[in-house]
């Protein structure tokens, strides 16, 4: 059995059936999907000193602005 991984794979971010970031993916065109991503990346860096686990939402950002890289990486190939 898989454990639940808070950052890279929550289990509520698969209710339905498909992981969130997936469905995400599959419904916005690149230039879209960049947006969404650096927007992410700002959420979780500005709000992580005022949460309980500050260093969570600190690898969730890590989390977004990797994708963000692969994106741009796939763009400039």
């Amino acid at each position: 059995m898989i454990k639940d991984d808070p950052v890279n794979n929550p289990d509520h971010y698969t209710t339905g059936g498909i992981d969130t970031i997936d469905y995400i993916k599959a419904k916005l065109i690149d230039e879209e999907l960049a947006g969404y991503l650096k927007g992410s990346v700002i959420k979780y860096i500005s709000r992580s000193k005022y949460k309980d686990n500050e260093i969570q939402d600190l690898q969730k950002a890590f989390y977004y602005l990797n994708d963000l890289c692969m994106l741009v990486d796939k763009k400039n190939e």
